[in-house]
């Protein structure tokens, strides 16, 4: 075996990981018509690295987001606020994505409801 696989086989690299203390789906269900309503999204780092959200970008402008700017500890918790505006009377189904500091991938969390009268 070639001395630099051997050598590479003996690197730990530091792990990254989230994990959602909540489902990442909520249901509003139904909400009246004009009221903004709000949901947090708890997540973990259970990595052996501190976690840093780059970004969070909502599918629409009727959806804020808050998160923390401050790196995660490892062990310790963060929360993903979501604020949806109820201003059209209809059912809604949107997506969130957060983007974590050397994580490629997105992870998505979704809200729905239905605004009514």
């Amino acid at each position: 075996m070639p001395l630099f696989l051997v050598l590479l086989s003996f690197i730990v690299l530091p792990t990254f990981a989230v994990e959602w203390t909540n489902d990442t789906h909520y249901d509003f269900g139904d909400l009246p018509y004009g009221k903004a309503v709000q949901y947090e999204f708890p997540f973990k780092n259970v990595g052996d690295e501190a976690l840093v959200i780059d970004n969070v970008r909502a599918s629409c402008g009727c959806t804020l987001t808050d998160w923390p700017q401050d790196p995660i500890a490892p062990d310790s918790t963060g929360v993903i606020l979501v604020d949806y505006d109820a201003k059209d009377k209809a059912y809604f189904y949107k997506k969130i994505k957060v983007y974590f500091q050397g994580i490629r991938k997105a992870e998505i969390l979704t809200i729905e409801g239905d605004i009514v009268e």
